[in-house]
């Protein structure tokens, strides 16, 4: 039998230790999306003519999010020191480029993505930040590959199972980001709205993972793989049910059937999750009683 070898680390205080250039650009996310929600209180969000400093705020929140997230991922991944150095700064510079865009170009009135009547400058960042967002789609695929070669998988079984459910989901989401770019704008159809479906792709890589964290605090080995699957699945189908939704154009606001499969699916994935929490607590307060037992 192989031996099970741990490429991971062990604890979440290793996760920030390998991976502080992330966590700090994310952090970066945070503060312009801090700094931008202040200004919305205040003077509120559109700026004339095109800008929009709400925008700016969700983008610079989902991007933070996004780079902590991979941060996570990231040791687990099976990479070497090189090549994890290499994905990390390419990412780090993207998403500078990134921020700048989103950010000053909404202050200054201009939609980033898609300008009208436009000055050269203001062009040439659309053009770059389109060219930006494909780098970012491509080194991704890229590095979601890695967590799908079986070695990597042996090295830690549950996180990496539960990062190739999220990595399918991203790639579902980086495609709904296409789709809005072609379509020159997130509405479709009647009521459609793409983002829904860009955003809850993304955020498959803080649900299914730790999921899968969480099941390895808790369960026995042969429950473990079977959550996984069952949340893994169960948000797949959910971002399924929203982008059929949205490819024939109607609202999820509304009661039939694929709405109402998507807050299904998703609500079993997140009530497996909050059912792990449980017992992590449980498991807690028994330990601390069994302490408390022995001390006296």
């Amino acid at each position: 039998m192989n031996q099970r070898i741990q490429e991971g680390p062990t604890h979440i205080a290793d996760i920030f230790k390998q991976e502080k250039s992330l966590i700090v650009a994310g952090l970066l996310g945070f503060l312009l999306a801090g700094i931008c929600g202040i200004w919305v209180l205040i003077y509120g969000g559109p700026v004339a003519p095109e800008g929009n400093i709400g925008k700016a705020f969700s983008f610079n929140a989902a991007l933070g999010i996004f780079l902590f997230s991979t941060a996570a991922i990231l040791p687990f991944s099976g990479m070497g020191t090189r090549s994890k150095a290499w994905f990390r700064w390419s990412y780090i510079v993207l998403a500078l480029y990134s921020y700048f865009a989103e950010t000053v170009q909404n202050f200054r009135g201009v939609d980033p993505r898609f300008v009208r009547n436009g000055t050269v400058f203001d062009e040439a960042v659309s053009n770059i930040f389109v060219l930006v967002a494909l780098l970012l789609v491509l080194f991704y695929v890229i590095i979601a590959v890695q967590y799908f070669r079986r070695r990597v998988l042996n090295a830690n079984p549950e996180i990496v199972l539960g990062i190739r459910y999220a990595m399918i989901a991203v790639i579902i989401s980086f495609a709904a980001g296409i789709w809005i770019s072609v379509n020159t704008g997130r509405f479709t159809g009647a009521g459609g709205n793409i983002i829904w479906l860009h955003g809850f792709g993304f955020h498959a890589l803080q649900v299914v993972p730790f999921a899968a964290w969480l099941s390895m605090i808790t369960l026995n080995p042969a429950s473990r793989l079977i959550v996984i699957h069952l949340t893994g699945i169960s948000y797949l189908l959910g971002l399924m049910a929203i982008g059929w939704q949205t490819l024939l154009g109607y609202t999820l606001f509304e009661w039939s059937a694929l709405p109402i499969g998507a807050a299904f699916f998703f609500l079993v994935a997140f009530i497996l999750s909050a059912w792990m929490v449980g017992q992590a607590y449980v498991q807690h307060a028994n330990q601390r009683i069994n302490r408390s037992s022995h001390g006296r």
